[in-house]
């Protein structure tokens, strides 16, 4: 079967392009809060203090909601979701447009937008099955990784162009407006599921949910292996924009180019992934691209040549994409669909878990080391995460 085949139902095919919009608006406005944080407050912990504020409200909410979305009707959470995300990202565009936005600004607006992701991703991913039959729900969550890839692959570059030609602002406008496609697709979605609270109530709903992540080898291993990874590669990403900068000396559209590469690494990667699998298992697979990261980071550390740094840029998106694919798409085929939001909810809880607090450490370690000593100890302590992921298996649930 043809990984493309999700694509050949109509309701799957909308909201794949509408997501695929929406993916390019939210990579063109990270680009934007990273590169705007970088001139407003310069200093590494400020600069990774953007990400940490979107992942907090994720920390503190994904599970909660995720309960939620077992019990309320999925379909209006999205609705809600996409124009509260569509005000913020207008009111940022407006506030950075005027002049008046401060860097305390910034942080408040990104924990909003991380409110607004937190209610979309665990409801989102819980609704995917609903879109496709079962026997395709690897190929849709695949084709949902290419979606996301796809757009980190060229909206960088295009936010580094946008940004360098019209303004920092630009970049929250386009994502204001990329949300528009999703709404529309919802909107016209005739869904005929309803959730149920099943006579739970809200505390057993969510007592039910953790008992099961507890309780289930496979998503406990995934959850472990999330943390594992993220925690030690979040180095890349929380100080990328400083990287660019003051490492390496290049503008927005320099950064712009790196974030694209990790996103071509990610997308070329995505067409490998099932021989991969098939050759080597998930659990290989995952220890195996977890090496290939810390190899990435350790040459970012030690060199400026444009090629080298590049090459090394599409290795780690490779190895980001395998591995957060392989643990996603278990997850989703662990799950049984009466606690998938809940489930998701915990996935998402331990990557953003993993993000905020490897951006503080990370850029702790920046603030009193330097940048080239904070990448080279994140890739050896990868190394050790690497080996550490195959004490936790979670076997191939993928065939």
């Amino acid at each position: 079967m043809s990984p493309w085949e999700p694509l050949r139902l109509p309701l799957f095919r909308a909201f794949w392009i509408a997501s695929l919009a929406s993916n390019f608006g939210t990579w063109i406005h990270e680009i934007g809060a990273g590169w705007l944080m970088a001139h407003l407050d310069p200093s590494p912990q400020m600069v990774a203090a953007v990400r940490t504020a979107m992942a907090i409200p994720i920390v503190l909410l994904a599970i909660p909601v995720g309960v939620i979305g077992d019990r309320f009707d999925r379909r209006r959470m999205l609705i809600v979701t996409q124009l509260l995300l569509c005000c913020t990202a207008a009111t940022l565009a407006t506030m950075t447009f005027s002049g008046v936005i401060t860097s305390w600004m910034l942080l408040a607006l990104t924990a909003v937008m991380g409110i607004g992701m937190v209610i979309h991703v665990p409801v989102w991913q819980a609704a995917v099955p609903e879109l496709v039959p079962k026997v395709q729900l690897t190929r849709a969550v695949a084709l949902g990784s290419i979606s996301f890839n796809l757009a980190r692959a060229v909206g960088p570059a295009v936010g580094g162009i946008l940004i360098a030609a019209v303004g920092t602002w630009i970049a929250f406008a386009l994502n204001a407006f990329s949300f528009a496609g999703i709404v529309v697709v919802l909107v016209s979605w005739k869904r005929q599921r309803r959730e149920s609270t099943r006579g739970l109530s809200f505390r057993m709903s969510l007592y039910q949910g953790l008992r099961f992540v507890v309780n289930n080898a496979v998503m406990r291993n995934v959850l472990v292996g999330v943390v594992l990874f993220i925690l030690p590669a979040n180095a890349l990403w929380s100080l990328l924009p400083l990287v660019a900068k003051a490492q390496l000396g290049w503008q927005a559209g320099g950064f712009g180019f790196l974030v694209g590469c990790v996103g071509f690494g990610a997308l070329a990667a995505a067409w490998v992934l099932p021989r991969f699998h098939s050759q080597f298992g998930a659990d290989r697979t995952i220890a195996g691209a977890m090496a290939a990261f810390a190899f990435g980071l350790a040459v970012l550390s030690v060199t400026t040549h444009a090629v080298w740094v590049g090459l090394a840029t599409i290795l780690m998106g490779s190895a980001w994409m395998i591995t957060l694919t392989t643990l996603n798409a278990t997850a989703q085929m662990t799950l049984p669909g009466r606690m998938r939001a809940r489930g998701m909810g915990c996935f998402l809880t331990s990557m953003a878990f993993s993000m905020s607090a490897g951006s503080l450490l990370w850029g702790r370690v920046a603030e009193v080391t330097s940048l080239h000593v904070t990448q080279m100890c994140a890739a050896v302590v990868l190394l050790f995460t690497a080996a550490i992921s195959l004490k936790f298996k979670i076997g191939d649930q993928l065939h």
